[in-house]
């Protein structure tokens, strides 16, 4: 009996032993592994660099600047990482990029981000900010923390943006189970389903880099080509879909909807706004219109959705979009040099955000000084001769502040205890600096307690 007891008692210390040390011991942290220097060194990654170098050139000359130097490694380092993971490196990354080569250390540091599971969980809480906002949604319906688990898994696998923009589109089924269908649920009205008006806003805004919703009520009277029609034609394509017991599905209603000075409510066509020859016929899957707009939002000739995503990659680089307003790009142009390049290398290479990732970093344009021996001026800063001087939002704040006060890198492979007590505190300092909410890309100057919060706030004392 004794025996039996030992045995027992020795297994549950042995037990007790591994739980201890799976929540008290962190997992090794991985090196940029798949780090391969011909990935920028590559004739045609080289080609499409000197070409987007070529046309800034050539705008400095015209416009008679003389732009910044480059920046040291360790700057251009700084802004990656807080591009792309939202925080500064450690003293413990900055030493392994000391130990690299020189002309290799920013190749590696942008393979080492990408390799990191904080750029895929960044990328997550940016991008959804665009495609479901930045609020709690429906209770029963939505699942918030769900859809940034999800977009962050497609991230960090580096799924083609046209596949990822599909799946969100013409999402189906339960919001649990398939997180992509909390694209549509986070519109949802209760008694009514999908907001069709709110996704079409969404998807126009996210996807085509448009806001057709300007003209919800009425025409473009500003000047500009937009009709009321062009709007409500594009939400009929969102307004078959229905909450029913497995799911999100499509079913054949028709839109109604009852235009400024019209007398009664009419049937509205699906239609889309603008490229209309890329639109498939509707006798192949009438049954799934969210299907065929997918489709033709994706189609590599329409250029407006790979500039979406160009010149959202840009602004989270750059910390300020090539073209302003980050969602209002024109149709036709004209466009800042270098765009229209870098939207054809990111169509004809699959929509592969880590290669455009990589481009961008790549360009004299990215890697140039914010300051300079001679005078920069607002001209300077208008043509891009210098790099940008923009403000932190909250959460990059936080996390620069949380870092730089731990040798060790702050990450996944982190100790629980460490990663939850970051997590307090970034959440206690944003609710109290302010969040920029959805338009986080808006030319906002700092507040009052803003400047008070970085001068005595807590977590700056201890």
């Amino acid at each position: 009996m004794w025996a039996r007891n030992a045995l027992f008692l020795g297994l549950g210390l042995i037990g007790l032993a591994s739980l201890v040390g799976a929540v008290l011991m962190s997992e090794p942290r991985p090196q940029a592994a798949d780090y391969r220097p011909a990935q920028f060194e590559s004739p045609d990654v080289l080609a499409v660099v000197a070409d987007v170098d070529g046309q800034w050139r050539q705008r400095w000359q015209w416009a008679q600047l003389e732009p910044a130097a480059r920046a040291p490694d360790l700057q251009i380092a700084r802004r990656l990482s807080l591009g792309l993971t939202g925080t500064l490196p450690s003293l413990e990354e900055i030493r392994e990029l000391e130990r690299r080569p020189a002309d290799q250390r920013i190749a590696w540091w942008v393979t080492h981000l990408l390799e990191d599971r904080r750029y895929a969980d960044y990328m997550a809480e940016r991008f959804a900010r665009a495609m479901v906002g930045d609020e709690g949604g429906p209770f029963l319906v939505y699942r918030g923390r769900r859809f940034r688990l999800w977009l962050s898994d497609q991230f960090h696998d580096n799924v083609p943006y046209d596949e990822l923009a599909r799946k969100l589109i013409a999402a189906e089924g339960i919001w649990t189970s398939h997180p992509e269908v909390n694209f549509v649920t986070a519109s949802f009205v209760p008694n009514e389903g999908p907001d069709e008006v709110k996704l079409a806003a969404r998807m126009s805004r996210a996807f085509l880099g448009v806001r057709i919703d300007c003209v919800q009520c009425h025409d473009d009277n500003l000047g500009g080509d937009w009709k009321q029609t062009d709007f409500h034609e594009l939400a009929a394509f969102f307004a078959p879909a229905e909450l029913t017991l497995t799911g999100v599905r499509d079913k054949k209603v028709a839109y109604r909807y009852k235009y400024l000075r019209a007398e009664e409510e009419v049937d509205v066509p699906q239609q889309v706004p603008f490229a209309e020859a890329l639109l498939e016929a509707p006798s192949r899957d009438a049954a799934h219109p969210r299907q065929r707009l997918a489709r033709w939002a994706t189609k590599p000739e329409n250029r407006p959705f790979a500039r979406a995503v160009v010149n959202r990659m840009w602004a989270l680089l750059f910390g300020k979009p090539l073209e302003e307003p980050i969602d209002d790009i024109p149709l036709e142009g004209p466009y800042s040099p270098g765009f229209e390049t870098l939207v054809d290398d990111f169509i004809q290479h699959g929509y592969d955000l880590q290669r455009l990732i990589r481009v961008i970093a790549s360009t004299e344009v990215f890697q140039l000084d914010s300051r300079a021996d001679h005078a920069l001026t607002e001209k300077h800063e208008r043509h891009w001769a210098s790099f940008p001087l923009t403000r932190l939002r909250g959460d990059q704040v936080a996390g620069s502040i949380l870092q730089s006060a731990s040798l060790k890198t702050i990450d996944a492979q982190s100790h629980i205890f460490v990663k939850l007590q970051t997590f307090d505190q970034k959440n206690k300092f944003i609710e109290r600096y302010g969040d920029t909410g959805e338009d986080e890309f808006a030319d906002k100057g700092g507040t009052i307690p803003q400047r008070l919060l970085m001068m005595n706030g807590n977590m700056l004392q201890e």
